[in-house]
């Protein structure tokens, strides 16, 4: 099998494994215990803190885990409004499922949600103003979307929702370990990231907050990570994350090079076979193509594909059992044709010229083979 979705989730590092392996077997210990086992869990905890917040350009203080991006756009929504009185909010029209669910969760509590459009390349509309009032609490942009891998120019959204006085939350999900995420500078008040898009474990992320004080816990009932999420830490996790986040940050360049040459290989491919990819002239992921392909319906290309050796999807994993067409798409005014034919390659370790070569091969048989299929129908109607 050729894997084609590190954006839906990447394979765990060796190197990754190797530093988890320690926390668990021998290295046991509570962090929250005091003896010998628990004050080396701590340390573990900690130092994982601090690579962390090295690939973001953050302080190690700053860094709060969670068991993953979900719970860390909760705690960045639902934390930053916790108990005050219903007023207004605001979310890009393309954001993860796990942004859009913590904004329909306040909305049932009486808070309003207004939705900033983007243009028909997925990026956030320039006058975001529009969409923020005086009663606007918080504002959330992705930094990078998981589908088409539009990048939005963080640093000047954050910018705009700060002179508006609203706090201004960036999901950086896909962005971190892809492209270069600079807490410091960008403007953000929150900033949410996940170990397993990065070759880290699954059910670990982190909130990356400017001040714990501009939060309220939604998990209560322990002290853990500055007293903003309750619960036993998971060492082992969280030092896997903290050893996914120091390779991506040392090898970024290299990465993002390989990536990027794979990339336009594959798009040079796909238009030598009528096949445009979305979003071809915003700045994305140097992993990440989306495209359509008019001659299949719904899943049957992917079907196809997969049984050829190729694993990919077509949008958000985390909603691939949805029919309903991609609200990124439908957001950046995709033609319904185009909707449900929709497939998304995201490259990452591993990936090979050999292995695009392949897919390009795989998929102009299929095409061909669907050409033919039609004009077998047609002739027999």
């Amino acid at each position: 099998m050729i894997y084609l979705d590190h954006n839906a989730t990447t394979p765990l590092d060796a190197r990754v494994l190797e530093a988890m392996l320690p926390y668990l077997t021998q290295q046991y210990g509570n962090p929250s215990s005091t003896h010998q086992h628990g004050r080396a869990a701590r340390r573990a905890i900690d130092s994982a803190r601090e690579q962390v917040a090295a690939l973001v350009n953050a302080r190690p203080e700053q860094v709060v885990f969670t068991s993953g991006g979900t719970e860390a756009n909760h705690l960045a929504l639902l934390g930053a409004v916790h108990d005050e009185t219903p007023a207004r909010l605001a979310l890009s029209a393309i954001e993860h499922a796990s942004v859009r669910g913590a904004a329909q969760s306040l909305e049932r509590r009486g808070w309003r949600v207004d939705v900033i459009p983007v243009d028909e390349q997925g990026r956030v509309a320039p006058d975001i103003e529009r969409q923020v009032h005086a009663d606007t609490r918080l504002v959330s942009v992705m930094w990078a979307n998981n589908e088409t891998g539009v990048v939005q120019d963080i640093r000047a959204i954050a910018k705009r929702v700060r002179k508006c006085g609203a706090l201004f939350h960036s999901d950086a999900t896909q962005a971190a370990g892809k492209v270069p995420v600079d807490f410091t500078t960008s403007g953000a008040h929150c900033l949410t990231l996940a170990a397993h898009k990065l070759n880290g474990p699954k059910g670990v992320g982190a909130l990356v907050v400017e001040r714990t004080s501009l939060l309220k816990p939604w998990l209560a009932g322990g002290g853990q990570e500055k007293g903003l999420r309750a619960g036993t830490e998971n060492v082992a996790g969280i030092v896997g994350f903290g050893a996914a986040a120091e390779y991506a940050r040392r090898e970024l360049s290299g990465r993002a090079a390989q990536w990027r040459a794979l990339r336009d290989k594959l798009e040079s491919g796909l238009r030598t076979l009528g096949i445009t990819p979305f979003a071809e002239h915003a700045e994305r992921l140097p992993n990440t193509v989306q495209f359509s392909v008019p001659q299949f319906e719904g899943e049957t290309l992917l079907e196809k594909l997969d049984q050829a050796g190729f694993t990919l999807s077509s949008g958000s994993a985390c909603s691939s059992g949805e029919i309903a067409p991609s609200h990124v798409l439908t957001a950046m005014g995709v033609a319904r044709e185009h909707l449900r034919n929709v497939l998304r390659v995201s490259l990452g370790a591993g990936n090979t010229e050999a292995d695009v070569d392949a897919f390009c091969t795989v998929l102009a048989g299929l095409i061909q083979s669907s050409r033919s299929w039609r004009r077998r129908d047609a002739i027999a109607v």
